[in-house]
């Protein structure tokens, strides 16, 4: 594997971290838009890493038992976009989106629907922001909801590439502090094209 491309200098990284930052408060408008009050989300850190290190990652930083909401995106760069949450905060984060009227039998059969909602409209936010900045096009597929460990999840989706852009975001939705995880697989082409569009918005700013 190329390390070059994996390693990011310190101007991709903030570039990254920033184009990541517009993308969660794109995702978290939108969010508060359905909700009708306020969603904070937030980055703390942005890494491209190999997908196994990803999948323990994941595992060592929450749980070996995962939820995600998966799309596919095709464009100048193309790859697969998770969403992933452990899997025992999916309901508490059923339960932020619909609110605390409804019965827990009632969240646990709006469960899934709920969750690829809100997977869709965050991940479709978040990287439609990014490629509008860049000024390039992504189309997207439809949601769908996965279960399973790091392993699993990240093996999933080995045709998708080897690399992840990894982030990890705290979610405040209704009073309640949710952890998860957004990343998006790619190959090392992919990531390539990636980092070329980043160098050029780096080059656009400092012009």
């Amino acid at each position: 594997m190329d390390v070059d491309v994996v390693v990011l200098s310190e101007m991709e990284r903030d570039a990254l971290s920033e184009l990541a930052n517009m993308g969660v408060n794109r995702a978290a408008a939108s969010l508060g838009q359905m909700l009708g009050e306020q969603v904070i989300l937030s980055i703390p850190s942005v890494a491209i890493i190999p997908r196994e290190t990803a999948a323990r990652f994941v595992e060592e930083s929450s749980a070996s038992k995962l939820i995600a909401v998966q799309q596919s995106f095709e464009g100048s760069f193309s790859g697969k976009a998770l969403l992933i949450f452990p899997e025992t905060r999916s309901l508490e984060l059923a339960r932020s989106i619909l609110g605390n009227k409804l019965s827990l039998e009632d969240i646990v059969s709006f469960e899934h629907e709920v969750l690829a909602e809100t997977g869709n409209i965050v991940l479709n936010a978040f990287l439609g922001t990014i490629a509008n900045v860049l000024s390039q096009s992504i189309s997207m597929s439809l949601p769908s909801v996965v279960r399973g460990s790091g392993a699993k999840l990240f093996e999933d989706q080995r045709a998708a590439g080897d690399l992840v852009l990894l982030l990890y975001i705290d979610f405040i939705i209704r009073d309640r502090n949710l952890q998860g995880f957004l990343a998006l697989l790619m190959n090392l082409p992919a990531i390539k094209a990636l980092k070329v569009v980043v160098r050029g918005l780096i080059k656009n700013v400092e012009q």
